[in-house]
């Protein structure tokens, strides 16, 4: 399987500390696995955005965004470059690799410029990217409560994009991430001191975040104190994926979607997986129908999960499902998981078949289930699935009234004692049995916990919800 490629989406590889060896740098960055970098072109008086037209000029490797850093905001009050980032963005320059404005915004920190000339200029640049249809990358420091207030008086979240160099707080992150923008990372959250900064990229889902270098500045460990470049991005990505508990290879595939995505780098691939890994395990998705409608499903707004789309055109034959596992799995993956972007146990004379051709082959098993099965199929069907290593069920309430709220069940009264008669069931049949839930906001998570516990006596796991929490 071809290994994931990284995009540093924020360099400054016009800065004059990459003069004298630029071609080294950018035959550094391609050898350590990047697919691209977006080289962010700060406009100043002297020069305009000469220096960074120059660089991308020379290399098919970069992409491009042009912006008037709060820094510079004095000079850029009233006429500013503005018909320069038109031409750009006209394709009468840069070759037609203009993909955001910015970087973008307020920073109090270093005040170089007035606060209200920071402010005019930023909502300038938002009006801009509107006008351009094109995403912002926003800089933010020390500013968090303005920031938002300019974006959401221009209409940030009509074009999106990014808060870049993020380390504000889990209350800017979940503002930003409600507005429709990502969060981009660097190296800082590699530094010793940086345990605050570490707990919000806990908090955020890994479908929201981008990596970054920032370069010249911010070189992550083990490179600190160095002039920062583009491979080095691989140290932010290796940190993330520590943090997330996910492989590098998901980070890198996760977070190189979502900036093709974002910045309409190349169209999502409407091929859908049938086998897709994630971290150590093989997940085999072999129905996209489902019996409940779940108001927390992500389906309804994306059909791809940690990088990999699911929409199924048609569900696969046994053939096509084992052709899609691959030479070995037994090899290659710590588990088999029977989850996509549908029920699996719909299809479960399908899922006996391939189970128990990967379990003779030497796989454990494990499937992920709305517990719902019996209903389905009129039987109990838990005594046909002894070959199963595992089975986690979603419980995702601590009573029927509350899983009748958030999962729109045609089972109505039915649906909440089956799911608490099939866990207790598993537990005859199967070695390990999992009772989880979603993390939605106002969902008693410990009540349910006391459910899995205390009352049917098997393990809880808590599931992400794709939001700051």
């Amino acid at each position: 399987m071809e290994k994931p490629l990284l995009i540093d989406t924020h360099a400054h590889l016009d800065d004059p500390r990459f003069a004298e060896d630029i071609d080294v740098v950018v035959r550094r960055a391609k050898e350590a696995g990047l697919k691209s970098v977006i080289t962010v072109g700060c406009w100043s008086r002297e020069h305009g955005y000469g220096p960074v037209l120059s660089v991308l000029e020379k290399y098919d490797f970069l992409y491009l965004a042009l912006g008037v850093h709060p820094h510079e905001a004095r000079d850029a009050v009233g006429s500013g470059p503005w018909e320069e980032i038109r031409r750009v963005a006209l394709k009468k320059e840069g070759g037609g690799r203009l993909v955001a404005i910015g970087e973008t915004g307020l920073d109090y920190y270093y005040d170089h410029s007035p606060r209200e000339a920071q402010k005019e200029v930023f909502a300038r640049q938002i009006r801009l990217a509107r006008e351009l249809n094109l995403p912002l990358i926003v800089h933010s420091r020390d500013a968090e409560e303005d920031t938002l207030e300019v974006m959401r008086a221009e209409g940030a979240e009509e074009v999106g994009g990014v808060v870049h160099c993020f380390s504000g707080s889990k209350e800017m992150a979940k503002a930003a991430l409600d507005m429709g923008f990502y969060l981009s990372f660097t190296g800082v959250i590699t530094f010793p001191k940086s345990g605050a900064l570490r707990e919000v990229v806990k908090s955020v889902p890994i479908e929201n975040m981008l990596v970054e270098t920032d370069c010249p500045y911010l070189a992550p460990e083990p490179y600190r104190g160095r002039r920062n470049e583009p491979a080095f991005v691989v140290e932010t990505a290796r940190e993330i994926a520590r943090l997330k508990g996910l492989s590098a290879d998901d980070v890198a595939r996760i977070t190189t979607l979502n900036a093709e995505e974002l910045f309409g780098l190349k169209a999502v691939d409407e091929k859908a997986r049938i086998a897709y890994p994630i971290r150590n395990s093989l997940y085999l998705n072999i129905t996209n129908r489902c019996s409940n409608y779940c108001t927390f499903c992500a389906k309804f707004k994306s059909y791809t999960v940690k990088g990999h789309y699911l929409r199924l055109r048609q569900e696969p034959t046994f053939a096509e499902v084992i052709a899609a596992a691959g030479p070995d799995p037994e090899d290659k993956y710590d588990e088999i998981v029977f989850c996509g972007f549908g029920e699996p146990l719909l299809r479960v004379d399908l899922v006996k078949e391939v189970g128990m051709y990967l379990k003779r082959r030497g796989c454990k098993i494990r499937i992920d289930t709305d517990g719902l099965a019996n209903l389905v199929h009129g039987r109990n069907v838990l005594p046909e699935l002894q070959f199963v290593d595992c089975v986690s069920v979603s419980l995702n309430a601590p009573d029927s009234q509350t899983y009748q709220k958030l999962i729109k069940t045609p089972f109505g009264d039915n649906a909440y004692p089956a799911i608490l008669f099939f866990i207790r069931e598993a537990k005859k049949h199967i070695p390990k049995v999992i009772a989880s839930a979603v993390s939605v906001p106002g969902l008693d998570i410990e009540a349910c916990r006391k459910v899995a516990e205390d009352d049917l006596g098997v393990r809880f796991r808590v599931r992400e919800y794709n939001t700051v929490g």
